[in-house]
């Protein structure tokens, strides 16, 4: 990177922009931070990292003439490309980039990149435990809550870096390659950020944009999308289904994971073997699987790691049973497609906490999904109104509707018989009442351990 001369504008405070800033900073670039918050001081900066004392800030808003003295403008994955600062940037020819992007350039060795809407944490967490069974120096980073700059200048020539990367890292991706890339699922999430399904899925698929023949898609063949998509790349691309068997690449079929390759057929493992339950984490294995495959680790030291691997918390994650009811935390559930997978993993008469912040996400197939394992819908949040319609219009009636997190765990523990579960699975954000999805998940746990003593 070429920075002689050039000034910095690092735009967002958060972990990321942070983050992004010390990278800069470590590297003896010039830079000035800019954050939307007029209330924001130097102090508050400080408090948040000493790397940055003494770094000009510029808060509230962003000037034509301030943006002019910029050369590059990294964003945090927070702050969407069509918001006013960044048509600010843009307008007076100032480059943009992404956290991820400025990362990228000044990291070393190999990355692996995992996007998809739903499975990213687990799969990527799984990636890394299994490439830390096989290479000495290996980072996991991005998306998964420790910012892909954080770990940047860590880096060198035999370093592996698994990173969980989202489509809002992505569009601001200009020069990120990959070696191996692995898109696991598309389906509607953050269309008030994409504002179009089309949009949504050509910044999910650009995560390939830069690979080059020889490098490798790992890619969901039951996403008919995604199979399609497939077809057009110049890329080694490698299937995983749950649905079909296949000529090659990795499948599902009564219980048993399989691996084709060259007409060759193995088995890999059995689920009954593995700790992770449902099918959407059986297709987070097979992807898993073949992202170290094509990163060369031997199949028999990715199934010793696949026997042991516990999940990741926050995703259908088992918290205590009480009272012979059982708790389950998939606070990771933030759209109605990751809550299906909740739903579907459950095996018990469920009570179903759900709603949060409303990213206009469409709850007909969630609700459909409930399919009679769902014994009573509790419902908080912003959308708790907006999901009750939905649910009455499609004949489910039993809801109740709560003022906070606390509040719907003690209803559900007042209720809940033995043999009975109490799952959250909110199927939307957590923004309306939490700073993060794992936020929320701890408050439900915190909640539930209560009735422990």
């Amino acid at each position: 990177m070429d920075t002689k001369g050039k000034k910095v504008l690092v735009a967002g405070t958060g972990l990321s922009g942070i983050a992004a800033a010390e990278l800069l900073v470590e590297q003896g670039i010039e830079i000035v931070l800019y954050d939307g918050n007029e209330h924001l001081t130097q102090a508050d900066i400080a408090a948040k990292s000493e790397k940055l004392c003494g770094v000009p800030l510029i808060a509230g808003t962003l000037s034509e003439k301030e943006a002019a003295q910029c050369s590059i403008a990294v964003l945090s994955p927070g702050i969407p490309v069509d918001a006013p600062v960044a048509e600010t940037l843009r307008s007076r020819g100032v480059e943009i980039w992404g956290e991820v992007e400025l990362a990228f350039r000044f990291a070393k060795g190999k990355v692996i990149a995992i996007t998809g809407t739903n499975g990213k944490t687990t799969t990527t967490t799984l990636v890394g435990e299994i490439m830390k069974r096989h290479c000495d120096d290996v980072q996991v980073a991005g998306n998964i809550g420790i910012p892909y700059t954080s770990i940047a200048g860590q880096t060198g020539e035999h370093t592996v870096t698994v990173a969980e990367i989202s489509s809002f890292q992505l569009e601001t991706a200009v020069t990120f390659c990959p070696q191996v890339s692995a898109i696991l699922n598309i389906t509607p999430d953050h269309l008030n950020r994409h504002h179009t399904m089309e949009c949504y899925t050509a910044v999910k698929e650009s995560v390939t944009r830069n690979q080059k023949p020889g490098q490798t898609c790992v890619l969901n063949y039951e996403d008919e999308e995604l199979r399609r998509f497939g077809q057009s790349l110049n890329l080694n691309v490698i299937y995983f289904s749950s649905r079909r068997s296949l000529k090659e690449g990795l499948y599902l079929k009564d219980g048993i994971i399989y691996l084709a390759d060259h007409h060759k057929i193995r088995e890999v493992i059995r689920v009954s073997e593995l700790h992770l339950p449902g099918i959407h984490n059986y297709e987070n294995v097979m992807a898993a699987t073949a992202i170290s495959l094509a990163c060369g680790v031997p199949l028999e030291k990715i199934v010793s790691v696949l026997k042991t691997f516990q999940g990741v918390e926050h995703r259908i994650e088992y918290v205590a049973e009480i009272e012979g009811v059982c708790y389950y935390n998939d606070s990771k559930g933030t759209n109605p497609d990751a809550a299906i997978q909740g739903i579907r993993a459950m095996s018990r008469p469920t009570y179903l906490i759900g709603g949060g912040y409303d990213k206009q996400s469409v709850y007909d197939a969630w609700i459909e999904a409930f399919d009679g394992k769902v014994k009573k819908l509790v419902l908080i949040g912003e959308t708790k109104e907006k999901i009750a319609q939905a649910a009455k219009e499609k004949g489910f009636s039993d809801i109740v509707l709560c003022g906070d997190l606390p509040e719907a765990v003690d209803f559900c523990h007042s209720q809940a018989k033995a043999g009975e579960a109490v799952l959250l699975s909110p199927a939307c954000a957590s923004w309306d009442m939490f700073k993060s999805y794992e936020e929320r998940g701890r408050v439900f746990k915190e909640s539930v351990k209560r009735y422990l003593a």
